[in-house]
């Protein structure tokens, strides 16, 4: 009888009546359904995790898994190329683009005084229909000229910092941590806020080494994996 309820249960997720991030229904409605003891639907709901269609946590429930994104982390990372590697759609939605005084710690991330004019820019990125994190990128205004009218014309950063004459740029490094999101990051994403939020603050500098970009994006936990890859070992 497990099966049965694990198939049906399937079934609807394929079918997407239930979808990415939805409740299932709790094991006493499933036990009153199908007629049967805890035990079955027990079997039945560590059927569908154990095939990665369901998340269940302790007094919470049981959840539709959502399909995560393999984010690479290499000398030069690109969310785009991270996104058409996976095959998925994306759009980047424009939060804010303006011209903004350093604040103290992005300031000392540039080794700058505070207040020097930064070009700021957040957005959310969407893949597949779906919100996976947040970002904001910072860069000197006095090294980007244009950049906040050219960027509204191209939409990718990359493109717009080859306007400016600057071909390429590489990580420099990345710092990681987690937390739980605010009740307006939890909104903005349509995540739970028991879900944890990745944190990356990166700095990505010219092939000069002088730094161009200090970024910090809050990626939702159940949407992205993170996967590092380590620098090539000189010969």
């Amino acid at each position: 009888m497990w099966k049965t309820i694990a198939d049906e249960l399937e079934r609807a997720i394929q079918e997407r009546r239930l979808k990415p991030g939805d409740k299932l229904p709790s094991e006493q409605q499933l036990v009153r359904k199908y007629y049967v003891n805890r035990h079955v639907v027990r079997r039945a709901l560590a059927s569908l995790a154990d095939s990665g269609l369901i998340h269940s946590h302790q007094g919470r429930g049981s959840y539709v898994a959502r399909p995560t994104l393999p984010m690479q982390i290499t000398r030069r990372t690109r969310f785009s190329e991270t996104v058409r590697r996976a095959g998925a759609a994306h759009i980047n939605r424009t939060l804010k683009l303006e011209q903004t005084p350093a604040p103290a710690d992005i300031a000392r991330e540039f080794g700058v005084r505070q207040s020097t004019p930064l070009v700021c820019l957040e957005r959310v990125a969407i893949v597949n229909d779906q919100p996976i994190g947040m970002s904001a990128h910072y860069f000197l205004a006095s090294r980007v000229p244009g950049f906040i009218e050219l960027y509204a014309g191209f939409g990718s950063i990359t493109s717009t910092l080859n306007a400016l004459g600057i071909p390429d740029y590489v990580r420099a490094h990345t710092r990681i941590h987690s937390r739980l999101p605010m009740p307006d990051e939890a909104l903005m994403l349509g995540m739970p806020q028991h879900v944890p939020l990745i944190i990356t603050r990166a700095i990505n500098t010219d092939l000069a080494g002088a730094i161009l970009e200090y970024g910090e994006a809050r990626l939702a936990a159940d949407r992205v994996e993170l996967v590092l890859q380590p620098p090539a070992e000189s010969a």
